[in-house]
């Protein structure tokens, strides 16, 4: 059974690790909407290469459903780490 934890609990961290990554790159993928750091970094300049309506919003559900399954990752692996074996 100790087994088992040590292999959820890892396998939960590298699922982490994974969608940490992602969620990193699927934000810095968002259109900045002015104002923010983006302007600070030339995101200012306006650009409407590959940015229509269809694409930005799949891009928000794609990062809405990964960072959905960051946060699980987490909470799960809080409660192995709290009721785990040995613990």
């Amino acid at each position: 059974m100790e087994v088992l934890w040590s292999i959820m609990q890892v396998a939960f961290q590298i699922l982490l690790g994974i969608t940490s990554l992602l969620l990193t790159l699927l934000i810095l993928l968002h259109k900045g909407r002015g104002g923010g750091l983006s302007d600070m970094f030339g995101g200012g300049v306006t650009s409407n290469l590959g940015a229509s309506g269809v694409a930005e919003r799949n891009l928000n559900r794609i990062t809405v459903a990964l960072g959905l399954l960051w946060f699980v990752s987490i909470v799960v692996l809080g409660l192995l780490t709290k009721f785990g074996v040995g613990a």
